[in-house]
């Protein structure tokens, strides 16, 4: 490669880790991402920010990152393609530290992040502007646990789940009133919050989309089917399910779901790529939540939904990339 051309090359940190259970999923993303940015365009090098610190992995040297410009040794990066699932690529505090560097970054802002990350006040919010959702209750870290009232208000059976995490870590179906204690208790063990949330009987679906400059692309919708109580870890990752691409649903209840998923994302103004899970309940989609970084690894369903419609992961990633570039 001459000298010419390395001067048009970008460094792009692919940016792995987090503090949460969701680590390891974070890891088989940006392993993803590596291996399928366009290296004609980008240079990318992956940096790991956990409890360790934050390292750059430059070839087989891994070194400490200043964080005072996000740089190491003399390399500074020019974008960053965040792939941390939880906290801090999840909830807006790598967006905003971006901000402030003013360095792009490939996911929604730090105030959608934010919002979106709070599952019970974004769905609340989503609401109030005709978005259906699952009737729920926030639970918070110390306060007193009243079981009774909270079944009268939802109903069993319910679901118990963190109100920050993902991944389906610390999510328990709750059939009788005497286990509500202990799932809240588990709930709250990944994060500070906890929700407890109305069960609904349906089809569970889920729809990708992203943001090019041309607009948002809706990306197929996929059904899951599981044996499992539910859409729990194990069937994401362990192969304990069928995803079913695309969803055997009617035309009209397919553009329902992506006209709903395109509401949500650009009434928060989303950059990126973006996955909305539903419950499909008497031909009608409640939303269960958006995700504004979602797994990328080969499991996961963004992959799965872009090879269907024959979108290579170079191409989807340019395309993000450019949007914020612009």
């Amino acid at each position: 490669m001459g000298d010419k051309e390395r001067k048009i090359m970008k460094n792009i940190a692919i940016i792995e880790g987090g503090y949460s259970h969701e680590k390891i999923i974070s890891l088989k993303s940006a392993e993803m991402v590596f291996q399928h940015i366009d290296r004609e365009k980008y240079n990318p090098i992956k940096v790991r920010i956990d409890e360790e610190g934050w390292f750059a992995f430059d070839g087989d040297e891994k070194i400490e990152m200043d964080r005072t410009d996000f740089s190491f040794k003399d390399t500074k990066f020019d974008i960053a393609f965040i792939v941390i699932h939880g906290t801090p690529g999840e909830d807006g505090k790598l967006q905003a530290y971006f901000d402030m560097l003013d360095i792009p970054y490939s996911t929604c802002s730090h105030f959608a992040a934010t919002l979106t990350f709070d599952k019970y006040v974004c769905n609340q919010y989503l609401k109030t502007v005709g978005i259906k959702v699952a009737e729920a209750v926030l639970v918070r870290e110390g306060e007193t646990i009243d079981a009774t009232a909270l079944v009268a208000k939802v109903g069993l059976p319910c679901f118990v789940k963190p109100n920050d995490g993902g991944s389906s870590f610390g999510i328990t179906k709750v059939k009788s009133e005497t286990e509500l204690k202990k799932s809240i208790e588990l709930a709250l063990s990944h994060g500070t919050q906890a929700i407890v949330e109305s069960f609904m009987d349906g089809r569970e679906v889920t729809n990708g989309i992203y943001r090019t400059k041309n607009g948002f692309v809706p990306l197929p919708i996929t059904e899951i089917v599981t044996s499992n109580d539910f859409f729990d870890f194990d069937a994401k990752y362990k192969g304990e399910s069928d995803e079913i691409t695309p969803a055997d649903l009617t035309d009209e209840l397919a553009n329902k779901i992506k006209t709903v998923t395109q509401q949500i994302v650009e009434l928060l103004d989303m950059n990126g790529i973006a996955r909305a899970d539903y419950i499909i309940q008497n031909g009608e989609p409640y939303l269960i939540e958006i995700n504004t970084v979602p797994g990328l690894s080969k499991e996961s369903l963004i992959p799965q939904m872009a090879a269907h419609e024959g979108i290579p992961l170079k191409q989807l990633f340019n395309e993000v990339l450019e949007v914020i570039q612009s």
